[in-house]
């Protein structure tokens, strides 16, 4: 049972440090530096890895962040790790496998002054792996994840273009819980809804002329 769910207790748990150390946190947003308390519009998640807030106090939600993020981490290397059986090629076993476990690996130090790098190479190495599970259920039959699947790398794609044209910055708070709430959705369902036989690719119906 443990080993059934253990993405699921992972990323409930990671949710779970994260909350806390949302209460932690003394105040500042990129709206407001003089704000009270963490705003859920306005602040970023990574706002609770930084030592001292936007509004200069000392932060006690760092501590709390930073085993979030290192348990959500290990939830989601060990969903590409999973997920990477399922795959129909060797190729496409060794990506996932690799790639996935790798920059999730990597994404622990986005606690760290190298997060803007750690952001891109990770976020990259994820969406990679998550860009070709999704062509593949797109090749299935399995509609709604279909349209999850599409879902999540047009938010993913938006994100980018907001993050990187620094583009309505205002929105990115808010754009980035969407996302995370898209993508922790699309992973519980591709490892507790799909089997290896919804990766093979479907064959059409032979049909005799006579």
């Amino acid at each position: 049972m443990l080993k059934k769910y253990a993405i699921l207790i992972g990323i409930l748990l990671s949710v779970a440090l994260f909350v806390v150390a949302a209460i932690k946190y003394p105040g500042g947003s990129q709206r407001d530096k003089n704000s009270i308390g963490y705003d859920w519009k306005n602040n970023y998640v990574c706002n609770l890895f930084d030592g001292k807030t936007v509004n200069g106090a000392q932060s006690s939600s760092r501590p709390w962040a930073d085993c979030g993020i290192i348990v959500l981490g290990a939830a989601f290397a060990l969903f590409f790790y999973r997920s990477s059986k399922k795959m129909p090629s060797p190729g496409i076993v060794r990506l996932i496998k690799y790639v996935g476990v790798g920059a999730m690996a990597l994404a622990v130090l986005v606690a760290t002054p190298l997060h803007d790098v750690v952001v891109t190479v990770a976020g990259t190495g994820a969406v990679i792996c998550i860009f070709y599970i999704s062509v593949l259920l797109l090749r299935s039959k399995l509609l709604f994840m279909k349209v999850l699947s599409a879902a999540c790398l047009l938010m993913f794609y938006c994100c980018s273009v907001i993050y990187y044209f620094r583009y309505h910055l205002e929105l990115l708070p808010v754009m980035q819980k969407v996302w995370l709430l898209f993508i922790v959705t699309w992973t519980l369902c591709v490892e507790h809804f799909t089997t290896a036989t919804d990766y093979q690719p479907v064959k059409k119906a032979m049909v005799d002329v006579k």
